[in-house]
């Protein structure tokens, strides 16, 4: 397939509404499509790249190069060339990805440019995938959506189901199903503002702690361990406290999901930003975090001793699970049979304070009733966790990519110091609507002391809200700590920067 199909239909697909229209642009596109290149096409239309990473910068990506002029460039080529980007390191690495990016580009026109500069830098946003992607491939090869659905769930990738159904057809998708060793994606959750709102919502319910931990599902067959991770990644050798417990459990074949932790000495769980440095060492990349000890808490089980459990109502589940597992690596978590009983509401709610208290993130309440999605963000798990707000100076904003070129949008937050003067703590681009953009262009334009080729640096005057979900280290920013999933709430006119809130408190909020 030429990319200029993908990057027209890309561009289609974003200046579309209609749910009908959107599935019907994704059929045809999959129809054209080869099964081997099926995979790409899904990673790309996310707007992601099966590479993950190239190391490639916006001023790379920003560097004019002069289009081709007509398409030749296949997803295939595109894909080899991004692996031989991402590949490159050692002495000279910059100049060598500079140039292969070159190269690339120079064979690609100029749509076909635009495509991959947002498709790289991770600005490519068209809402094209999940539910009508799976619709689309439907289409396609004449099958059931509810048939592609599944074997999506139980497969793990999407791509993976397209590959099998263009080469073989609808018979294929019945090869996808649960099945030790293989992956499948982890059912996720919706949020809810509060434990007596999700109670009124699922009925009947298990109120669950919720853990800071690595997302990890833990496959064992015939005395042998697993571990992966919520993006399918195996990360076995990394576990071996993990891999030796699961191993321990009294079943000849299971497929558990759950958190992997760290526990300081009073039980309390360490910050999430320590687990990751454990989890994510390579023995080539030595870190502080490197012989952290770490454990696991499983929460839902698929499958045990042969017996597949996805259908199986979640107190069925959990019956199972408490059969094989023990405290503490059980779940904490009360039931709630009687959601309209004041008793029982009253003991979820402080059920829910004390897992805060100690040191968890919130709470996961879950219908007792449910099935478990794979890969789905089902309306029967939803999660509930305090929402930490500062009120920050905005100091500087760069310029946007793609849908956001010519508007300021990434916003550089810096909270004040005992001398009067703004710390930086990160950067966010995240909750701003397409007004937003548009007014907080207009208004840091004019409080810009200095234009930067990235952007502007601005009287530290404008103050923003800013909502976040933790606070944790960072060696990149000069109060040593930086925000956690920072999102922008509104700005705050009304408050005048000397009224923003200080370092202190954010360090407070870390310890």
């Amino acid at each position: 397939m030429l990319l200029a199909e993908l990057a027209r239909t890309s561009a289609e697909i974003a200046a579309t509404t209609g749910r009908s229209e959107k599935t019907a642009l994704l059929a045809r596109l999959f129809s054209h499509a080869e099964p081997d290149e099926a995979p790409v096409v899904v990673t790309y239309l996310a707007g992601r790249l099966p590479q993950r990473r190239t190391n490639l910068g916006w001023r790379a990506l920003a560097e004019p190069v002069a289009p081709a002029a007509r398409p030749t460039l296949t997803v295939s080529e595109v894909d080899a060339a991004l692996t031989a980007i991402a590949a490159v390191a050692g002495r000279g690495a910059v100049a060598e990805r500079r140039r292969l990016l070159h190269r690339l580009l120079g064979a690609a026109t100029a749509e076909e440019q635009d495509f991959l500069v947002r498709l790289i830098g991770g600005e490519l946003r068209q809402g094209a995938l999940d539910a009508m992607a799976v619709e689309g491939l439907a289409s396609a090869v004449g099958a059931d959506p509810r048939e592609v659905r599944r074997a999506v769930m139980l497969g793990g990738s999407l791509g993976e189901v397209a590959r099998g159904a263009l080469a073989e057809g609808p018979p294929a998708l019945a090869e996808f199903r649960l099945t030790v060793g293989r992956p499948v994606l982890p059912m996720l959750a919706h949020t809810a503002a509060d434990v007596a709102e999700a109670l009124d919502a699922l009925g009947p319910a298990a109120v669950e702690e919720k853990l800071d931990g690595v997302r990890a599902q833990v496959h064992v067959a015939d005395g042998r361990a697993r571990v992966f991770t919520r993006t399918l990644d195996e990360i076995t050798e990394r576990l071996p406290e993990v891999t030796r417990l699961a191993r321990g459990l009294p079943v000849g074949q299971a497929v558990l999901d759950g958190e992997v932790v760290a526990l300081d000495t009073a039980g309390r769980p360490l910050p999430f930003q320590d687990i990751a440095g454990r989890v994510g060492t390579r023995d080539d990349v030595p870190t502080a975090h490197a012989t952290l000890p770490l454990t696991a808490v499983f929460f839902d089980l698929l499958s045990v001793d042969g017996r597949e459990l996805l259908e199986a109502p979640a107190a069925e589940r959990h019956r199972e699970l408490a059969r094989i597992v023990e405290p503490p690596h059980l779940i904490r978590r009360i039931e709630v049979t009687d959601p309209h009983d004041a008793r029982q509401r009253e003991a979820a709610a402080g059920f829910a304070e004390r897992m805060v208290a100690d040191g968890r993130e919130g709470v996961v309440v879950k219908s007792l009733d449910s099935v478990y999605r794979a890969g789905r963000r089902g309306r029967s798990w939803l999660k509930v966790k305090p929402v930490h707000t500062l009120d920050l100076v905005v100091l500087a904003a760069e310029w946007g990519h793609g849908r956001r070129t010519g508007l300021l949008s990434n916003l550089h937050l810096g909270a004040r110091s005992a001398d009067g003067s703004f710390v930086m703590l990160g950067k966010t681009f995240k909750g701003l609507t397409d007004a937003l953009l548009r007014w907080q262009t207009e208004r840091l334009s004019r409080l810009a002391v200095a234009e930067e080729p990235w952007g502007v640096r601005v009287r530290p005057e404008l103050v923003v809200e800013i909502a976040f979900d933790g606070v944790q280290r960072s060696t990149r920013y000069p109060a040593g700590v930086t925000l956690r999933f920072a999102r922008v709430l509104r700005y705050r006119e009304d408050k005048p920067a000397v009224q923003a809130d200080t370092v202190e408190a954010v360090l407070a909020l870390r310890r």
